[in-house]
């Protein structure tokens, strides 16, 4: 019976040296963000969650006026 080359590779195990290695290998690929971005996203992030703060608040008030005024016709 002839073995499979690519199950044989799957089945090896990494050497941690093995590992260190790729992982250095696949990090250097990261194009990583600049820190003009960073602080841009970042903004970006802190806007968009007041704004849905504020949205989802505003939705809650009107849900619990709602229920309050329900709750009197009881």
């Amino acid at each position: 019976m002839a073995t499979n080359s690519k199950a044989d590779d799957k089945k090896r195990k990494t050497s941690i040296p093995e590992f260190v290695n790729q992982v250095r290998t696949e990090t250097s690929k990261v194009v990583w963000p600049t820190r003009e971005e960073t602080i841009r996203t970042a903004i970006f992030v802190f806007i968009f969650m007041v704004i849905l703060s504020l949205f989802f608040f505003g939705i809650d008030s009107v849900f619990n006026a709602l229920v309050n005024f329900l709750l009197t016709l009881a």
